[in-house]
């Protein structure tokens, strides 16, 4: 599967996050990509940074823009995740999955971190779902640094962990990005699961756009605080030695 990873200066302006979108999604079907992900709460802009808060985003708007990147994805027959505030009797951050021929899926998140929980509910969803021949994990930001979270989806048997965030600091400083790249490739080796990552890239970019592949060997990485689109051409492979050793202990410790 041929998948893309857009990123790009999430702002509060719904509508200019929308024609970035679009246009990236026609840009990466040209590309022959089959999926496409983008940051958290890419359409919304994330509070406080982006809009005051939660109840500042007109959720009425929402299932419009919606229909029209569904449209885009049967036009271009390309598969599209990506973040939103959105309203369901209370307000939660939320990936939306789209696909050509399939009803509108999402994973809500759980791990709820500082502003997060001033503007959203917990999810209680899994964040596991098929894609062709694949079974693919969602997980969002904050969720990165619990292994818990990723030993869910270990369980799960996904093929691919896929990870939105709005991870940024405000000063140009690298550490946190470091540091987030560290628990990604822990994520990835300790569960023997590809992860394909997307964030949004100001005012600094605190965690990386990259495919880390089931050994924790980051595979490809846009470039830190530049608009861009990361390509990567994924296949499941056969487990190495390292990585039939690391899964048959997992199974051991969890009595799989």
């Amino acid at each position: 599967m041929r998948l893309a990873a857009y990123q790009f200066g999430v702002s509060g302006d719904v509508k200019k996050n929308t024609e970035i979108i679009k246009r990236a999604v026609s840009e990466a079907a040209g590309k022959k990509a089959e999926l496409i992900i983008f940051p958290e709460c890419c359409i919304s802009g994330y509070p406080p940074n982006d809009l005051p808060g939660s109840k500042d985003f007109d959720t009425n708007e929402l299932p419009g823009i919606l229909e029209e990147l569904k449209e885009l994805s049967e036009k271009h027959n390309i598969g599209i995740l990506l973040g939103s505030i959105a309203f369901d009797e209370k307000y939660y951050n939320r990936a939306f999955l789209i696909r050509p021929g399939e009803s509108l899926k999402w994973y809500d998140k759980r791990a709820l971190y500082g502003w997060d929980s001033d503007n959203f509910e917990t999810g209680n969803s899994e964040g596991v779902f098929e894609i062709g021949d694949l079974r693919i994990g969602v997980r969002i930001c904050f969720e990165a640094r619990f292994p818990e979270y990723f030993r869910e989806l270990y369980k799960a048997k996904t093929d691919l962990n896929l990870v939105i965030f709005y991870a940024v600091s405000n000063e140009d400083e690298t550490g946190k990005y470091d540091v987030l790249k560290s628990h990604l490739i822990s994520r990835a080796a300790e569960n023997v699961t590809p992860v394909f990552t997307v964030n949004v890239i100001k005012p600094y970019q605190s965690a990386p756009t990259c495919f880390i592949n089931a050994s924790g060997k980051i595979m490809a990485e846009a470039k830190r605080n530049s608009e861009e689109m990361l390509i990567y051409d994924f296949e499941k492979k056969e487990l190495d030695f390292g990585e039939i050793g690391r899964k048959r202990e997992s199974d051991r410790l969890l009595g799989i």
